[in-house]
């Protein structure tokens, strides 16, 4: 098949979890061809599911965050790295095209979250929004269940984590700027590069680069506090850029910045071999063994501690190139804490006078 545009992956992955696969042969490519039809038709398809619970236990010690929820499941940004790509598979799907073109949504997802929030077991806790797949995808434009998560949130005064790549976030500013008020929420912008080239190449479908960096100063402009994830680093790719890129952030407000280098695990490094050598065929290889020194020979490392932060030389130049620039243009700043003794899942107090 030829490249297919507007779409991170290239290809669908046979899922682990299915005995057999689909396959689509040569010849039937060709029947297309000759009777001018497309065999492929690229769209994007959205199905609800309806799940019992919004919140999911965090487990994983290298993890900074005891909670995590997704309003959706698959993404259509199409980030060809996405390590949330292998968890489609679970529904039955593919990590690779499918990924970006089957998006499962949960409208009942603010309901949930209220009913967890208020229920007698409940006490604030940090939670990740989100933890998978992106909240402020394409689809939130229509369906707004963050907003509706939001507004949950700010009423029962329960502090949250949000991390996106999206500037419709902007569209939920006014309740973002209550939040920030009260010290119940921070705000981590995705930008994994400052090359409008890059980004368009390795996230088709997300926010232009110049829209994320004025998500970046209008939120801080605004009083909410915003960290800055170069997530992740690929090497000969955009590791080049990390002194420029939190030069930038920190002058338009930013608190801090993280970042994470590249692990292909499971299906993900069938899918990024496959588009590496589709996008970059003259350092396709150059790309792949970088990222293989970087865990140990291989594509991907699973250990916690390590899985994010890689080893050897190359990992070792990029953590350090972090912490010059992190200490030269921010100061080693940090995120203000999240205020936790707000939370109020009577929302007014008044029965606990008959307590």
């Amino acid at each position: 098949m030829s490249y297919i545009k507007g779409r991170g992956a290239q290809l669908n992955t046979h899922n682990r979890f299915f005995k057999e696969q689909h396959i689509i042969r040569n010849d039937f490519l060709n029947y297309c061809e000759a009777e001018q039809e497309s065999a492929d038709s690229n769209k994007t398809s959205y199905l609800e599911i309806f799940p019992k619970t919004i919140l999911n236990k965090v487990t994983s010690p290298d993890i900074g965050f005891g909670y995590s929820m997704n309003p959706y499941q698959g993404c259509e940004h199409g980030c060809i790295y996405c390590y949330a790509r292998n968890t489609h598979e679970y529904w039955g799907y593919s990590a690779g095209l499918d990924f970006e073109r089957k998006i499962l949504y949960k409208a009942n997802a603010a309901e949930l979250l209220e009913k967890k929030l208020k229920s007698r077991n409940w006490n604030p806790q940090n939670i990740m929004f989100s933890g998978n797949t992106d909240c402020y995808q394409p689809i939130e434009k229509k369906l707004e269940i963050t907003r509706k998560m939001l507004e949950v949130l700010l009423k029962l005064k329960h502090p949250v984590s949000m991390i996106t790549k999206n500037a419709l976030i902007l569209r939920d500013l006014d309740l973002l700027k209550k939040m920030a008020n009260l010290r119940l929420v921070n705000v981590s912008i995705s930008i994994t590069s400052l090359s409008e080239e890059t980004r368009r190449i390795l996230e088709p479908r997300t926010t232009t680069i110049k829209k994320r960096l004025e998500t970046v100063k209008v939120l801080s402009e605004n009083g909410i506090p915003v960290n800055v994830m170069m997530a992740p680093i690929i090497p000969a790719i955009n590791n080049h850029e990390i002194f420029r890129l939190v030069k930038k952030v920190s002058e338009l407000g930013a608190k801090s910045i993280g970042f994470t280098v590249v692990r292909l695990n499971g299906a993900i490094g069938k899918i990024f071999t496959n588009w590496v050598e589709k996008t970059y065929p003259d350092r396709a290889s150059k790309i792949l063994n970088q990222i293989k020194d970087c865990h140990n020979g291989t594509l991907n490392d699973s250990r916690f501690g390590t899985r994010t932060r890689g080893e050897g030389k190359i990992a070792e130049q990029i953590a350090t190139q972090f912490k010059l620039a992190r200490k030269i243009y921010m100061n080693d700043a940090k995120l203000p804490s999240l205020n936790y003794s707000l939370f109020d899942k009577n929302e007014t107090n008044q029965l606990g006078l008959f307590n």
